[in-house]
């Protein structure tokens, strides 16, 4: 009898959980899991170091129901492939990767980014900027067409406000031209062009009279745009470039891909700012809605004039 009591108990513990593991997951829904991808700028490591206020931010005002999770891709395409295969539901990205996130994988811009940035000699908050063509002031060039045949530094030929804008501004003013499926080539209408690795490095080979151009834009370093502005002369301008943006995978859902957005978009209080301008945008001023075709449409523009492709492989 005893022994028989026993193997009961045995089998009714067994058998209690068994319905107690299969039964309880049916009760309890299970965490939500939002991935967040953001380019990549420092390190991966030190990234995800100073992305855990951010998660911890984005979960708390999900009311803890909701894991989050920060990606940082190797580079800026593999950001756009994240979100085309479904690997991240949302990406801090630049103009350029978020137009072919949506270009490529149907993905949309939820949010502007609104930043703090100079436009001309004036300081705007505004989800725009502008770039421009400067030459040193006793230069004898007084606009882009004087200045065929010479030598220019660009950033990076991934750069939106540094290559893109104004490889556009030239086919804008026919002094460049693209022929079908195939990239417009500066060396079409300069003599020699060099790639520089960004605006302080242009700068440099443009006082050092390595190049008899160069360009520079709203959205760099106040006293690197204040020193280049104050010791040139502009010739041109283009714009209105468009800010980073929040894109948003095709997979994320409603009611979650509201509630995240609406969270993303509370980072703009003045409380929470640190948050982004510690590792994302040191600009970073607040958040406007858009969407794709009203944000990034100026650079849709020069993309088709100039024909540039993206040279991350994608």
């Amino acid at each position: 009898m005893k022994r028989l009591i026993e193997r009961i108990i045995r089998t009714g513990t067994i058998l209690g959980g068994f319905l107690f593991s299969f039964i309880l997951p049916q009760i309890l829904p299970a965490q939500e899991r939002v991935v967040i991808a953001i380019q990549p700028t420092l390190a991966s490591d030190e990234m995800l170091t100073k992305a855990k206020p951010l998660k911890n931010f984005l979960e708390q005002g999900l009311g803890g129901k909701v894991n989050v999770e920060i990606y940082v891709p190797s580079s800026f395409a593999a950001v756009v492939e994240s979100l085309r295969f479904g690997h991240a539901h949302v990406a801090f990205m630049s103009a350029w990767p978020a137009q072919l996130a949506v270009q490529l994988g149907g993905a949309d811009v939820a949010l502007a980014e609104v930043r703090q940035v100079i436009i001309g000699k004036e300081k705007k908050e505004a989800p725009y900027y502008f770039s421009y063509w400067v030459v040193l002031p006793n230069s004898p060039y007084q606009n882009l067409q004087s200045l065929k045949g010479k030598s220019v530094c660009f950033p990076s030929p991934i750069s939106t406000s540094g290559y893109v804008a104004p490889m556009g501004r030239l086919a804008e003013l026919n002094l460049i031209q693209t022929t079908q499926g195939k990239e417009a080539d500066p060396k079409t209408f300069f003599k020699e062009v060099l790639f520089g690795g960004g605006y302080g490095q242009c700068w440099q080979a443009l006082k050092q009279g390595q190049v008899e151009a160069t360009v520079t834009a709203g959205d760099i370093p106040e006293k690197l745009y204040n020193e280049v502005i104050s010791s040139t002369r502009i010739i041109e301008q283009q714009g209105p470039i468009p800010s980073h943006a929040v894109v948003v995978s095709k997979e994320l859902k409603d009611p979650l891909r509201s509630r995240i957005i609406g969270r993303i978009s509370k980072l703009g209080e003045p409380e929470h700012r640190s948050l982004m301008r510690s590792f994302i945008s040191s600009i970073f001023v607040g958040f406007k809605p858009t969407t794709a075709d009203e944000h990034l449409g100026s650079l849709n523009n020069y993309l088709k004039l100039v024909g540039l492709k993206y040279t991350e492989r994608l």
